[in-house]
């Protein structure tokens, strides 16, 4: 898990130490063409080319930049480490977990070379044009004009800066409204991921139906400030809070209909915000693939359901459960920091030597894998996702609730999540509840095959209709004059 998902498709918590992003750079010799300036390209990834622009700039021998990755949000990403040396240029993305690197050779007027990031290690390419990378096909994604407005908003969590898009429906009357909540990891307002914008999809179905919907950037991405892997899913639940307040201080927004849709993370964070408020101040929740269990048990049954959907086979499975078992066991722990990192930095290169992405792995490459597998897993986000048990506030729910689960989720599994939340619901005494399975439904709700995080990218459907559908159709019958 990381701010800046490259490598990794969504949000998954694979085995435990390789929850990470990192990077290490190769250099480039004497140039033939000044590395000062713009560039443009795009890094391989799996399922998709990864569109990035670099500023690069030199003063007095100092050399600055800084990096834009529209796919994630992520503009004007300060860089460090930034060296030319003969044709060798090297850099690396400043803040983030594991430190991304970029390295490569410069000839030809083009830079081109590894970017390193964990255990994998992508092709990029940059060059003075720009850059076109053909978009996969995603029919559902809405173009304009569209027939609501579109405003752009800023509001302050405390010491935060959260910035959004809110979607308001033509006319002068007040609305119902909804505030989406991503999962994990740092994602911009649109869910971006695979090559999908799941909450755009969302919010540009549910306006066209009478319903307000404010999607924002996480801590650290897009317009928002912050941190999300040094915050917490608490922390998460009280920066929806403050997006409630703003929404029902909007002149267009009927206060008394305010609801919240959280997906994966976000179906943890909806629940814990609405413990939190007085009765009436949020209208109803929907919960798209939450947690129901406490973390480190819903990471057991992820790494088991996404290896098996990968292929791999029952004795490997087993020896990366048991390890997994023993790192979580140590992030869960109250160890002194230093003995914690130690013992965790063990199971770790355990981990990687039994896993054939890693195997591999040695030197300086292995050290730098170890290390940012260390400082992600061992981040406040990490530890508090895998202590917090989901069902207290699950049962506190006094709203009308809609969750829905899909049948083929590796990364929520059904079976295991559903059944908890629904005991959960048994003794809240809140009658208005909808729980829902969709067996041929993956963890973003598009039908699937497997169900592994592999295939997000390769199917063409953004969110089931069918799924579009209920969410719509429960919050109208309800809200919608």
């Amino acid at each position: 898990m990381i701010a800046i998902r490259i490598r990794r498709i969504v949000e998954t918590a694979v085995p435990v130490a390789l929850a990470a992003v990192l990077a290490t750079v190769m250099p480039l010799a004497a140039q033939t063409v000044d590395a000062a300036g713009h560039w443009e390209g795009s890094i391989e990834t799996p399922g998709q080319a990864l569109v990035v622009m670099v500023d690069l700039a030199e003063e007095d021998g100092a050399w600055t930049g800084t990096i834009d990755i529209p796919a994630q949000g992520a503009n004007g990403l300060p860089l460090s480490d930034v060296s030319v040396d003969g044709e060798t240029v090297r850099f690396t993305i400043q803040g983030v977990p594991g430190e991304p690197t970029f390295e490569g050779t410069l000839a030809g007027g083009e830079i081109s070379g590894e970017f390193s990031q964990g255990p994998d290690r992508l092709p990029f390419r940059l060059g003075r044009e720009a850059v076109e990378v053909e978009a996969p096909p995603r029919p559902q994604e809405p173009e304009p004009p569209f027939p609501y407005d579109a405003e752009e908003v800023e509001y302050t969590a405390r010491d935060v800066k959260i910035a959004g898009t809110l979607t308001l429906p033509p006319g002068d009357g007040k609305v119902p409204a909804a505030l989406l909540i991503s999962g994990s990891g740092a994602l911009n307002r649109d869910l971006e991921l695979a090559g999908h914008k799941p909450f755009l999809v969302l919010a540009d179905h549910l306006t066209r139906l009478g319903i307000a919907v404010l999607r924002v950037d996480d801590r650290g991405i897009g317009g928002s400030t912050g941190s999300t892997w040094q915050s917490t899913s608490r922390d998460k639940a009280n920066d929806v809070l403050f997006g409630v307040r703003f929404l029902r201080r909007h002149d267009r927004i009927d206060p008394e209909r305010v609801g919240l849709i959280g997906i994966s993370e976000g179906g943890l964070v909806a629940p814990l915000a609405l413990n939190r408020v007085e009765p009436g101040t949020i209208a109803y929740a929907v919960l798209l693939a939450g947690p129901g269990v406490p973390g480190g048990d819903l990471l057991r049954q992820q790494l088991r359901r996404i290896a098996a959907a990968n292929g791999a086979p029952a004795e490997m499975i087993e020896e990366l459960a048991a390890l997994q078992d023993r790192g979580l066991e140590i992030i869960a722990s109250d160890m002194p920091p230093a003995a914690a990192e130690a013992a965790l930095r063990e199971v770790a290169k355990e981990q990687m030597a039994a896993s054939p992405e890693t195997a591999q792995l040695s030197g300086e490459d292995l050290e730098t894998a170890l290390s940012a597998a260390v400082e992600t897993n061992l981040s406040p986000w990490f530890r508090f996702f895998i202590r917090y048990d989901p069902r207290p506030a699950l049962g506190g729910l006094a709203v009308p609730t809609l969750a829905l689960f899909g049948g083929k989720d590796t990364q929520v599994d059904a079976d295991q999540n559903q059944s908890a939340m629904e005991a959960a619901f048994a003794g809240s005494g809140n009658r208005d509840i909808t729980v829902r399975r969709f067996p041929e439904m993956n963890h973003l709700f598009q039908t699937a095959g497997t169900g592994s995080p592999v295939e997000y990218a390769q199917i063409e459907e953004t969110m089931a209709p069918e799924v579009l559908d209920l969410i719509g159709s429960w919050i109208a019958e309800r809200f919608v004059d």
